[in-house]
């Protein structure tokens, strides 16, 4: 019995699809053993394992993960999985939207608070971990966010998770863009509240979801999408809320810092922010840093300091990285400069990509998705622009829908002209002889 053979058996055994419907090794992803019939909680690993070493990592998942040994800068080095050797290249794939991660003052801050408070907090927020630098950050966002109140946690991912779980019950109703962040859902989900998704960006899917539902109503929404890098149709969508009588809660993760003439998202930019309940925002993006945050009225904050668990029984953000977030929200306030130079540059990478027929779907922002559609190209096609020179990392299933494949440009306010013009050409001459663009 060959490979091929071998995996197929142990795919049906495990699974417990029969072999005229397993797919071939070469056409499995992750959504093929995302199940298991088998009663032993540890039988799917084998074919796992026989899918990830026979073909998925060497025809392309090896991309994932690559271990870098430079700063997400403009430039970065980084080991490729496949051969073992350190390449240098382009890098269009970090948010570090702002440039901030390395800044000299923020760097600065982080090393003394190192040599102050030590590496860690060595504790959860509520017993031992919380220091006078998470409430100088909390209070210096809330002033910069025009809020009451503001609660950091140690990760984004853990702000939407303990926020939506602390505030929902069962019987509650939360409603949500299709395309907000797995957080979200995953918050919703471990709240047992009722979630109901409306089509992306559609106010009338929107009115139409919150008909038939009453009690507890929250309606979630992104700044800007991640995946695809359009802003929210917030004026129509919050109107439809507040007509509902639901609440409104805005992640802005990619549009903190870098939207609004002050900075503070696309709520600022729409003039909405007092019009929307709960604002969620992360370190990790503009400001280079890590951690996310609420922010609300006062009561949001107290009630959360309870019932966030994620917050609750985790350790408190380390000192060094909230000296180094509490300097990155200094800088980004005083020097707007660096949002003009980011949008220049977004500007300017966009109408290279428009001029080549690149496809960026229905992008505005800063992240510009280079819509490639499928899943099986796209890992070789990857390969090519690394070869090249280019870091601009494939985002397929789970990350997209299937068929739905791209990558996913994220443009920074360091990157130079020359850097995005040589990034820009490497990428369309790949896709022109890849034919995803006309030659």
């Amino acid at each position: 019995m060959g490979p091929e053979s071998v995996l197929t058996k142990k795919a049906e055994e495990a699974t417990g699809t029969p072999a005229t419907e397993v797919p071939s090794n070469n056409e499995y992803d992750y959504s093929n053993f995302y199940y298991s019939s088998s009663d032993d909680l540890f039988a799917i690993f084998g074919p796992y394992d026989d899918w990830w070493y026979g073909s998925a990592r060497n025809n392309g998942y090896y991309l994932f993960s690559q271990p870098m040994s430079t700063r997400p800068g403009p430039q970065i080095e980084l080991e490729e999985q496949l051969n073992h050797k350190a390449l240098q290249l382009l890098n269009l794939a970090s948010y570090n939207y702002l440039g901030l991660s390395y800044h000299p003052e923020v760097i600065a801050a982080a090393k003394a608070a190192l040599d102050h408070y030590g590496l860690g907090a060595a504790g959860s927020p509520i017993l031992s971990g919380t220091m006078d630098l998470h409430l100088t950050l909390e209070k210096e966002l809330a002033a910069f966010k025009k809020k009451e109140a503001v609660m950091v946690f140690p990760t984004g991912y853990s702000t939407n998770v303990g926020l939506l779980s602390a505030l929902l019950r069962p019987g509650d109703w939360a409603i949500m863009d299709q395309n907000v962040h797995a957080s979200i859902v995953d918050g919703v989900i471990m709240s047992k509240a009722n979630a109901r998704f409306f089509r992306h960006n559609k106010p009338e899917d929107l009115e139409k979801k919150l008909k038939g539902t009453s009690g507890k109503r929250l309606v979630i929404l992104e700044g800007v999408y991640s995946m695809d890098g359009d802003t929210a149709h917030l004026p129509e969508l919050v109107a439809i809320a507040k007509k509902a009588g639901a609440r409104v809660m805005i992640d802005e993760a990619h549009s903190t810092f870098v939207y609004g003439k002050e900075g503070r998202g696309v709520a600022e930019h729409f003039g909405l922010e007092d019009q929307i309940d709960i604002h969620v925002g992360t370190f990790s993006k503009a400001l280079g840093g890590q951690g996310g945050f609420v922010a609300g009225s006062q009561g949001l904050y107290n009630y959360l300091m309870g019932f966030a668990r994620s917050r609750v029984f985790s350790c408190a953000l380390a000192p060094a990285v909230t000296a180094g977030v509490l300097a990155a929200l200094r800088v980004a306030q005083r020097e707007p400069e660096l949002r003009t130079n980011l949008w220049k540059n977004v500007a300017h990478f966009r109408g290279l990509m428009d001029a080549a027929g690149v496809d960026v779907a229905e992008s505005t922002s800063q992240i510009i998705p280079i819509m490639i559609r499928n899943d099986r190209k796209i890992l070789g096609i990857a390969r090519k622009l690394q070869q090249a020179g280019l870091y601009l990392q494939p985002i397929i299933y789970p990350a997209v829908a299937k068929h739905r494949s791209r990558f996913r440009v994220s443009i920074s306010s360091t990157h130079t002209t020359d850097q995005l013009n040589r990034a820009a050409g490497i990428l369309v001459d790949t896709l022109r002889a890849e034919g995803v663009i006309e030659a």
